[in-house]
């Protein structure tokens, strides 16, 4: 078993930063499914009380009943602005993450391609000794034929 080179550790570790900004990307994506899932829920839930509303206009409402109704109205109004606001957020982090994972891939594969022209120049070089060592093997049994 061959000793590890400094190429090898660095392969090593930026694969572990890989797989970690992988992890990271995973973790950004399903947060940002959630908070789409959530500002879909308040949309929905805000277009069937506004649907309730018209309902019980239409059915007669006291001046206290609609103030109700509009004030609550208002608050899902917020909520789902804020919910809005944490979906950009979500996507920003996602775009984030995405840039550190691939940052982290490019690094990976640099290392990796590194390693391969070692391989290659190793392999080369003893292949060239081992040439050296037959030819003057073969040398030395000329010379010993004759």
């Amino acid at each position: 078993m061959a000793i590890p080179s400094a190429i090898d550790t660095l392969r090593e570790l930026a694969s572990k930063e890989t797989n970690e900004a992988a992890i990271r990307l995973g973790r950004a994506i399903v947060a940002a499914d959630e908070a789409a899932q959530k500002r879909v829920l308040l949309l929905q839930y805000r277009d069937e009380y506004g649907g309730r509303l018209q309902e019980k206009l239409a059915a007669g409402l006291t001046a206290m009943e609609c103030r109700n109704f509009q004030l609550f109205l208002v608050k899902l109004d917020d909520a789902i602005a804020g919910q809005q606001q944490v979906l950009r957020d979500a996507k920003r982090r996602i775009d984030e993450e995405r840039s550190s994972w691939q940052a982290s891939e490019r690094k990976r594969m640099s290392y990796t391609t590194l390693a391969a022209r070692a391989l290659k120049e190793r392999q080369r070089k003893e292949s060239r000794h081992e040439q050296k060592q037959t030819d003057e093997h073969a040398a030395r049994r000329l010379l010993y034929e004759r």
